[in-house]
């Protein structure tokens, strides 16, 4: 964190406490907030793992006394602080030093002939970053020249830094996803010699999912980042997983999805019944409530998706009852709406 995110950033408003909240206040808003935006509740949501990082960045700050009331002081000099000429003939009231001394107990140059209050005489206020850096440099920043390498603004230097986050690939079976399971991952450049971590990845995590594995990603001063793990699932002959549900296709004849039956539908403990209705088309899905797997104590639902399969060989009977179908449907377009809705698209893109 550098300086000028102190400058910039309003942790009171991140946490969403006043800013006289006590340590109690403080705290209670954090563990709020972190389980809201946790990227475990939130997987695949970008949005939610910045705002769980702010959340994690303004507790730190404001958890920590001396840490709050240096935050409290540079946040106070940027708003409301005027700069002017010191000593006795300064005009515009107190200079510098004296807000100075006020927030930071006495720190600064004495009030006559004061290092800050004659820098610029005669030339307006001084540049608030170029006294800030001065300042910071001597309440606990660690003041560099400048420009220097600190980052943010001139003279503040970065505390420990901690490690960036890495990422990962774990490739499991349905099996695997569906009963939670323990994976090795290569962590880091193979050239440069990966290292090896173990990742819990939870019961039921699905493919695509993005699991956090806390402090395994890459060592800093301030501590390691964390390793972000990408799930994919590996596909089943029968089963597919979509974190909520477990979803299969099931073939029907023409003559069951047109005049309807009672049909076989697999499930991991056994066989469940489906009634398709008379005229289901290809492609319909219907769910059968908790015929799912169990999946942290609770059933979750299958879904099987109807499949009218065409036979690629028929009898001379079957033939036969086949055309006299056609026969009979003579006259009708199945692809007329289409046709139409497609003739509205090409007027529309024309025009």
């Amino acid at each position: 964190m550098t300086g000028q995110d102190w400058l910039e950033k309003d942790f009171y408003a991140v946490l969403g406490v006043p800013k006289d909240a006590d340590a109690a206040a403080v705290k209670k808003a954090y563990r709020r907030l972190a389980r809201t935006h946790h990227p475990d509740a939130n997987a695949g949501d970008p949005a939610a793992e910045r705002r769980f990082k702010d959340v994690g960045e303004a507790y730190s700050v404001l958890s920590d006394p001396e840490k709050r009331r240096q935050y409290d002081a540079v946040r106070a000099m940027r708003s409301g602080a005027r700069f002017t000429a010191g000593g006795p003939g300064g005009a515009g009231g107190a200079g510098f030093e004296d807000l100075f001394g006020g927030m930071f107990g006495g720190a600064g140059a004495p009030r006559g002939g004061t290092r800050y209050g004659s820098r610029r005489s005669g030339q307006g206020a001084q540049e608030f970053d170029d006294l800030l850096a001065d300042l910071l440099g001597q309440q606990g920043f660690g003041g560099t020249p400048a420009g220097g390498p600190g980052g943010g603004f001139p003279g503040a230097t970065r505390g420990p830094v901690r490690g960036d986050d890495l990422t990962a690939t774990a490739r499991v079976t349905l099996a695997q996803a569906l009963r939670g399971t323990e994976v090795e991952v290569a962590v880091g450049d193979p050239a440069a010699g990966s290292r090896q971590v173990r990742a819990r990845l939870p019961q039921g995590v699905r493919d695509g999912q993005k699991v956090r594995v806390r402090g395994k990603g890459a060592r800093g001063s301030g501590g390691a980042g964390d390793l972000i793990v990408t799930v994919r699932v590996a596909a089943d002959e029968a089963f597919s997983w979509d974190g909520a549900a477990l979803r299969v296709t099931v073939p029907v004849t023409f003559a069951e999805a047109a005049l309807g039956d009672t049909v076989h539908v697999p499930t991991l403990e056994g066989v469940a019944r489906l009634k398709v209705p008379a005229g289901t088309p290809s492609g319909r899905t219907f769910r059968l409530k908790g015929r799912g797997p169990v999946v942290k104590g609770t059933a979750t639902d299958l879904l099987a998706t109807v499949q009218v399969v065409v036979p690629q060989k028929l009898s001379a009977e079957a033939r036969a009852a086949v055309e006299t179908l056609r026969a009979s449907e003579a006259g009708s377009d199945p692809r007329a709406d289409l046709l139409a809705a497609a003739e509205a698209s090409r007027q529309a893109v024309a025009s």
